[in-house]
């Protein structure tokens, strides 16, 4: 078997971290959590990544890469109604599919808010970035509408919500959501 390069060690710390961090957090999960995962050991965990923060810090970023490229996807050559209606249900089989982007989302969000209580700006810069181009990418397709894009993204948040708690297809606090928003298997219009 071939040896991995450091680039795609690397890209194996980011894999696990998000994974790791999904489920345990920032504070809830261990750089050696994150090295037995990848199979490698924690001083070479810190050959790739000076430090905790900057594993975290990838997985966010890689959690925001491929939430834009899958947005970017869904809409192209659409606008409107349209686009909105296709990003949504891409984000709808993306959650379904992969819990593990949800749940690191969400605890990206935790994580700032802990970290400014601390006075540690960082996470907070790095995750409001991401977010920004989170906006951007749905921002055009969306007619350039800033009342839609808050809208989508608001949207968004709740079906984050929503889904971390758990609650199933056919619950009616999904009713008021546009059927595109939907998890499968709930109540139809």
């Amino acid at each position: 078997m071939a040896r991995m390069s450091a680039e795609e060690r690397r890209e194996s710390v980011v894999r696990a971290a998000m994974a790791e961090f999904a489920r345990g957090g920032y504070y809830g999960t261990s750089t050696e959590a994150i090295a037995k995962r990848v199979g490698v050991s924690q001083p070479y965990l810190f050959r790739l990544f000076p430090g905790k923060k900057a594993i975290f810090l990838a997985a966010a970023d890689r959690c925001v890469d491929e939430t834009v490229r899958m947005f970017e996807k869904a809409s192209e050559g659409l606008h409107g109604e349209d686009a909105l209606h296709a990003m949504a249900e891409a984000y709808r089989v993306a959650i379904t599919e992969h819990p593990e982007r949800l749940m690191m989302q969400m605890q990206m969000y935790l994580a700032v808010a802990a970290a400014e209580q601390e006075g540690d700006r960082e996470f907070g810069e790095s995750v409001r970035t991401g977010w920004m181009r989170l906006w951007d990418t749905v921002h055009l397709p969306l007619g350039a509408d800033v009342d839609e894009t808050t809208h989508f993204l608001a949207y968004g948040m709740l079906i984050n919500c929503l889904s971390a708690m758990g609650f199933p297809p056919e619950h009616r606090v999904w009713e008021g959501l546009y059927l595109s928003a939907r998890p499968a298997g709930g109540p139809k219009e």
